[in-house]
C-alpha cells in the first residue's frame, strides 16, 4: 500500500472512530452515515490531513487511541479547574507566559503537542521555536516560571505518548 492510500486509510479510521464516539452505536443508520462521511473525508482530503512520513500500524494506531483518551481526560480535568477558578470568589488566577522545552522533533508531533496544549482549558500555545524545541505557553495560573517544572506540568502530560506515536 502506498503512502497516499495509507494516509487515507488512517484518516478514514480516525474519522469513523470519532463519529462513532459522538453518535450512537446502536443505530445502524448512524453507523452507515458515519462510514459514508468518513469515506468522503478520506477521499477528498485524506492525503492532506494525515501527517507525512508516519507509518501506519496497529501499534501506532493503538497508541493514538490511548493518547486521544488521555487528551479527553486532561481536557475534562482542566475544565473542572477553570470552572473552579471562575466560581471562586477571589478569582485566584495568575496569568503569564512560560517557556517549556520538548524533545519531540517531527513536525507532526510538535503540532499535536501544541494543539493538545491549546485544547486544554487554561493553557494556550503562543509560539513555537522548532529548531530549539521550545514552546511559549500562556498559562492562566502560572505555578512556576522554571522551565523544567513548567515543562513537566504542561508538556509532560502529553510528550511521552506523542513520542510513542510519532517517533
Amino acid at each position: 500500500m502506498n503512502k497516499k492510500n495509507q494516509s487515507r486509510l488512517m484518516v478514514f479510521l480516525l474519522a469513523l472512530v470519532v463519529w462513532l464516539l459522538v453518535t450512537s452505536f446502536s443505530d445502524w443508520q448512524a453507523v452507515a452515515v458515519g462510514v459514508g462521511v468518513a469515506a468522503l473525508i478520506s477521499l477528498l482530503c485524506g492525503d492532506m490531513l494525515a501527517p507525512r512520513g508516519i507509518r501506519l500500524g496497529i501499534k501506532r494506531l493503538s497508541h493514538l487511541v490511548v493518547y486521544l483518551l488521555h487528551l479527553a481526560w486532561e481536557i475534562f480535568l482542566a475544565n473542572l479547574h477553570v470552572a473552579y477558578l471562575v466560581i471562586h470568589p477571589a478569582l485566584p488566577i495568575k496569568p503569564g507566559i512560560v517557556r517549556i522545552r520538548t524533545d519531540l522533533t517531527s513536525e507532526a508531533a510538535l503540532t499535536m503537542l501544541a494543539n493538545s496544549i491549546t485544547l486544554t482549558p487554561g493553557t494556550l500555545t503562543v509560539d513555537l521555536d522548532r529548531e530549539k524545541g521550545i514552546l511559549y505557553i500562556h498559562w492562566i495560573t502560572v505555578e512556576t516560571v522554571e522551565e523544567a517544572k513548567a515543562t513537566a506540568l504542561i508538556g509532560g502530560r502529553f510528550e511521552r505518548r506523542l513520542r510513542e506515536i510519532f517517533q
